[in-house]
């Protein structure tokens, strides 16, 4: 992948106020608009996009797809060697380890299969 640190907004750590998500500065004496050297921000554009048979792929090989429950699950039997499993996060521990049982028997690969797991010891 070419970048993968996120582009943050102009101005954004010098007030509150502005947030970091990236917004294209629209000023017409804007330094970063008109990028010149030494303006501390990189502008974003079209030419930092990735490749589109990498793009979403985490560094393993896989794409995330949601899951929220066995049913979701399902989908990826066929695909499972291309998808992994992200279980989502409102989800219950009880429907979770359903999930992670399933997922076990299909071979789909579950990111984070260990997230709200306690050992029974604990409890």
């Amino acid at each position: 992948k070419k970048r993968t640190k996120r582009f943050i907004r102009f101005q954004s750590d010098r007030f509150m106020r502005v947030p970091e998500s990236w917004r294209r500065p629209k000023g017409i004496d804007c330094a970063v608009r008109r990028r010149f050297k030494g303006s501390g921000r990189l502008m974003a554009n079209i030419g930092y996009g990735t490749n589109k048979k990498t793009r979403h792929m985490s560094s393993d090989g896989f794409v995330k797809f949601q899951v929220s429950n066995i049913a979701d699950l399902e989908l990826l039997l066929m695909n499972n060697d291309k998808y992994s499993a992200e279980i989502a996060h409102n989800v219950s521990t009880r429907n979770r380890k359903a999930i992670i049982e399933r997922a076990a028997q299909l071979d789909v690969k579950v990111t984070n299969a260990n997230a709200r797991l306690r050992s029974e010891e604990n409890e």
